[in-house]
């Protein structure tokens, strides 16, 4: 299902979402197309909502390239292991564990053929998606030491709260308990 499809049948209670993905997603100044785009998809990716993955997935197919969705399925992946071992480092209060090397392997983050500050804030969407302080403000610094604006920041944090809206939102419509709801 195309993703415009989706959200145009989210539930009377998510509009609010509805008008914030048309201004924010498809009405970007912020970020280019492919930023934007690859925003989107790694965070429909980190919420790990199926039915949004798949949408976002078939969207994004036409504004990025085959290799920038491959970048940002690398972000995706990376920043799910990332974000679980720094979030950890983050909320532990033994410092221990912060000098103890990660042993992770992270060769995506080399080998991506995408646009190194697009996969840097990919992996800030993720990395905010998935709550790890840490690795925010690792991408942060440096996306801000690379020229990137604090409203361009925003901007992708705007575009994955607004997706991982969207899948809480599509999580309460077909939970099991629910029963799908929402029209296909």
């Amino acid at each position: 299902m195309p993703l415009d499809e989706l959200i145009d049948g989210l539930p009377e209670y998510a509009k609010d979402l509805k008008l914030n993905y048309s201004s924010l997603v498809r009405q970007n100044i912020e970020l280019t197309k492919t930023q934007a785009w690859g925003t989107l998809l790694v965070s429909a990716i980190a919420t790990r909502q199926s039915i949004l993955t798949g949408a976002a997935l078939q969207s994004s197919a036409e504004h990025l390239t085959a290799e920038q969705v491959d970048a940002v399925k690398t972000a995706a992946a990376l920043m799910g292991m990332n974000n679980i071992f720094y979030r950890f480092h983050h909320l532990t209060r033994n410092e221990k564990y912060g000098t103890m090397p990660a042993r992770l392997r992270m060769n995506g983050i080399r080998a991506h053929k995408a646009d190194p500050v697009d996969f840097e804030l990919w992996c800030l969407a993720a990395s905010a998606v998935n709550g790890c302080g840490k690795c925010i403000d690792a991408h942060e610094n440096v996306l801000r030491q690379k020229g990137i604006t604090e409203e361009q920041i925003v901007a992708a944090v705007r575009i994955a709260s607004i997706v991982h809206a969207i899948g809480t939102v599509l999580d309460m419509e077909y939970s099991s308990v629910m029963g799908p709801v929402l029209q296909q």
